[in-house]
């Protein structure tokens, strides 16, 4: 299914996810991680479909549970005493919510990176930064593209060497091994060799010159304005409500966190439609295209 809202200018994409992971790593009250979390995993399965929804079965949730798991073994903070582990320590009811938080956390921040790396491109990347910090931005580009291309070219080299009955499923389990270090052997030297051709291709167009120009695809129009004036509102009336106390919450050593109100509950809002911005604008775009398209 194509995403709308990578069709956006880049800075557009960049401010957002900068702006959506940052709260989800600094805001810790729980209605601002449950409507993180939730907006995330639903950008995640819209953007990647099945692979984000076994992605979250078969590596999220273990995470989630042995993060809760190392939480209750290491930290014993907390007034509401339930039990007492084997080693003598106490389990409290505040340590087991802050685990759970935390595991939310950690799973709200991968998921919105895994959004990230798939609407930010690597020329997007070089795009942004190649004039501030060209080396570091063809790093980066470089490493965004890298593990897709590695799991491609694995591939082809592990059906070659198939052909071959050199593959890791031939032989014993020693002649297996030395398979599989053969086809490792084979990847690292491509990668090598990958990174050098890139580098002498960039050099040998000036990449990183001053005063060199570049040709680029991507123009601020007015969706792009409107769409940066939403962040730049979002964000600024946050971070201002943030600063004043109204995100307030803390877990040790009692839960308690600010009332709600109607200033409150304004901030919730918000930060709802800058989480839901991109599934906002995909929905909306499914609706017109629906509505223009010709019915049988």
């Amino acid at each position: 299914m194509s995403d709308s809202f990578s069709g956006y200018h880049p800075i557009v994409n960049m401010l957002y996810f900068a702006s959506v992971i940052a709260f989800s790593m600094f805001f810790t009250h729980p209605v601002c991680l449950a409507v993180s979390l939730v907006c995330a995993f639903s950008y995640s399965v819209y953007l990647n479909g099945k692979k984000a929804v076994k992605f979250s079965l078969f590596y999220m949730f273990p995470v989630m549970i042995m993060t809760v798991l190392l939480n209750l073994a290491f930290n014993h903070k907390g007034s509401t005493i339930l039990a007492y582990l084997p080693d003598g320590n106490p389990l409290t009811l505040e340590s087991i919510i802050y685990g759970t938080v935390a595991a939310a956390m950690l799973v709200t921040v991968i998921s919105w990176f895994s959004c990230f790396n798939t609407v930010m491109t690597s020329d997007k990347f070089v795009y942004l930064f190649g004039k501030i910090i060209p080396a570091m931005s063809l790093i980066l580009s470089m490493a965004l593209r890298f593990v897709p291309r590695f799991r491609a070219q694995i591939k082809v080299i592990s059906n070659a060497q198939k052909c071959i009955g050199r593959d890791v499923s031939n032989g014993n389990i020693f002649q297996r091994a030395k398979h599989g270090i053969k086809i490792l052997s084979i990847m690292v030297t491509w990668a090598l060799e990958n990174a050098i051709e890139t580098a002498d291709s960039m050099k040998a167009r000036g990449y990183g010159l001053p005063g060199r120009t570049a040709f680029s695809i991507y123009r601020l129009d007015n969706r792009d304005m409107y769409a940066l004036a939403f962040i730049f509102l979002c964000v600024a009336y946050i971070v201002s409500g943030a600063l004043a106390g109204g995100l307030y919450f803390r877990y040790l050593p009692t839960v308690k966190g600010v009332t709600n109100s109607a200033f409150t509950i304004s901030l919730y809002l918000v930060y709802l439609a800058l989480s839901a911005l991109p599934l906002t604008i995909n929905i909306r775009e499914d609706y017109k295209w629906k509505a223009i398209a010709p019915k049988n």
